[in-house]
């Protein structure tokens, strides 16, 4: 049996990330947990004083921003030596015990809000204009007045944050099952060769060019989920009707609404996404007639999506992706690729393989005072390279951010996130469509950009239309089972796929429980798309060279949280509260198809 999935013991260390840049070593950590607990005592100084006066209250900012910093500290170390080996019994600990530290510092801190409130937004405003230390908080208060009917007394503020440790239990059952305990029985070549199918492995077998290599692990990898179907839908009801309870304990009409008025986001956008995307289906149904000619199929199958169009796909080297992507965001400026490629290169960043336990999918992730390291699994070609600009869209969003802003400003929403990221990819691409002319290059790149339009503006806001009628089901008193779960996966795939795409059906509508992080995350999965729509309507601009552009977005990553979403998307140069920049992006989907028609014809 071919093994393509090394332990994590045999990963050399260039190629993983620098984690005793947060601390040197476990004991440090240690030391660092103790710290936090014995300084949590000390809250008691503020409790019922917030209302002295405007020093006492720069006191309590300073203090408490501190403490947060720490444990945000302390969680990531945990979280980092976790996720890169999730067998790892002692790492898992850590991460527990980082996790329930957080917990009990967000507890700590609950009172806050409520006392505020109750000092009074005149005194609050007044003293944030006359105290110096406050007067970078005026954007804090006034997102304090906007939620404050939706903020409890402090003895409930309290008890929410209790609950966040044990609320993280469903998402942590359901995260482990696929990571760790999911057994997945080894894929078939062509020629009969076995071959291991992991998390870490996945994506590489279904961009394979032998396609029973692509439908056995296609098929494996979907029958591994169908086997703990029951368990893994428990924990999504489970995470769902935390949503629910949450919505309903700060008194939001709907888990929608509470989750987009938390970040000022009126729910007409994610409204208008649903409606243009579905309006739009005709162009991915186009997309998958194309595909199928070119392959050469009476039939296109869900594990056929993204089949090689080329006869070799592109190697392309980590070094080599680094080089090119620093060439895409060129028009950003030198400073701007010299922090990137310093980043990955000399500060190590990225942990770049796979490894046997790594946690799925990719992500960036850090805090003000560390760099933002990203974890992936590269396999040597463009797909990989596309995920590596993507999460350094992200990392180079934070350290922008980190740069630029206050302790109280240093992240941003999840509706912003997934613009940076989506907007180096757009970059590189045109920027690799432009310079690598050879035509098997440009069919490569071209699906590459399709696979990544498949997953952010297909399956996206597919999982969100789902997301939205599981949620509005358990707001109704309805159950959500396995089978329940699975019927509407299946329909809302039907309706995606059109006739093009053979369905087989069960295998389709377990791809729900294919998605253990993005589905606890409460209304996260549509900004994937929006993102996408944003970073594709700023990309044009900064392509095309117009004035400001590449300025303005800069701003925009250096906003943080100073702003609301869509008003810090507006700095950038682009309106989301408009459905413009996903029809303006549908254009340019439709654009990549028929540009693959006439190179593959």
């Amino acid at each position: 049996m071919t093994n393509l999935v090394l332990p994590r013991s045999a990963i050399r260390t260039e190629a993983t990330w620098d984690a005793i840049s947060i601390y040197p070593s476990d004991a440090a950590w240690e030391a660092a947990m103790t710290k936090v607990s014995e300084q949590l005592p000390h809250v008691d100084t503020f409790r019922g004083k917030l209302g002295t006066s405007a020093a006492l209250l720069a006191d309590w900012f300073a203090w408490s921003e501190e403490l947060q910093q720490q444990a945000n500290k302390i969680s990531l170390y945990a979280s980092m030596l976790h996720n890169v080996d999730t067998a790892d019994q002692a790492a898992a600990a850590q991460n527990e015990r980082a996790v329930g530290l957080y917990t009990k510092v967000q507890a700590a801190l609950s009172f806050a809000e409520p006392e505020l409130l109750a000092v009074g937004l005149d005194t609050l405003r007044q003293w944030v204009a006359t105290e110096p230390r406050l007067q970078h908080y005026a954007h804090y208060l006034d997102q304090l007045t906007q939620r404050a009917a939706h903020v409890g007394s402090a003895e409930v503020e309290e008890l929410l944050s209790q609950v966040l440790d044990p609320f993280y239990s469903a998402a942590a059952i359901h995260g482990t099952l696929a990571d760790t305990d999911l057994v997945i029985q080894p894929a078939q070549a062509g020629d009969g060769q076995l071959v291991d199918v992991a998390q870490g492995n996945i994506n590489a077998l279904l961009t394979a060019p032998d396609r029973e290599l692509r439908r056995t692990a296609w098929e494996q990898y979907a029958d591994a989920h169908l086997i703990t179907r029951h368990t893994m839908a428990n924990c999504l009801a489970t995470g769902v009707k935390q949503d629910v309870f949450m919505a309903r304990a700060r008194r939001y009409p709907s888990s929608l609404e509470a989750a987009m008025q938390a970040n000022h986001i009126p729910t007409e956008v994610f409204h208008n996404l649903i409606q243009t995307f579905q309006r739009h289906l005709p162009t991915w149904h186009r997309y998958w007639q194309v595909r199928r000619k070119a392959l050469g199929y009476d039939q296109l199958h869900v594990y056929d999506i993204k089949a090689p169009l080329t006869k070799g796909q592109p190697h392309v080297p980590f070094e080599q992706a680094v080089e090119w992507i620093g060439a895409g965001m060129r028009p950003l400026g030198d400073a701007y690729v010299q922090t990137l490629q310093q980043g990955v290169l000399d500060q190590r960043w990225v942990d770049r393989y796979p490894n046997q336990g790594k946690r799925a999918g990719a992500y960036s992730h850090g805090v003000q005072g560390t760099h933002p390291f990203i974890l992936m699994s590269y396999t040597d070609d463009l797909f990989s390279m596309s995920t590596l600009a993507h999460e350094l869209g992200h990392s180079l969003h934070s350290y922008h951010t980190w740069q630029a802003q206050p302790h109280i400003y240093a992240d941003y929403s999840m509706f912003v996130a997934e613009v940076a990221s989506n907007f180096n990819q757009a970059l590189v691409r045109a920027h690799l469509l432009a310079t690598q002319p050879e035509p098997q290059f440009q069919i490569a790149l071209l699906e590459e950009a399709m696979s990544n339009f498949h997953r952010y503006f297909f399956i996206m806001p597919t999982l969100a239309r789902f997301e939205l009628a599981i949620h509005e089901r358990v707001e109704r008193g309805e159950a959500l089972t396995a089978d329940s779960m699975m019927q509407l996966m299946t329909e809302l795939f039907q309706e995606g796929y059109g006739a093009e795409v053979v369905i087989d059906a069960d295998r389709i509508g377990i791809t729900w429980a294919q998605f253990p992080t993005h589905l606890y995350a409460n209304f996260y999965v549509y900004q994937y798309a929006t993102g996408i729509a944003a970073a594709h309507a700023l990309a044009q601009g900064v392509i095309a060279g117009q004035s400001g552009a590449a300025g303005n977005y800069t701003e925009f990553l250096k906003a943080g949280s100073s702003r609301y979403p869509l008003d810090a998307l507006q700095l950038a140069g682009v309106d989301m509260r408009s459905p413009a920049a996903v029809e303006q992006t549908f254009a340019v989907l439709a654009g990549y198809v028929e540009r693959l028609a006439e190179l593959t014809a």
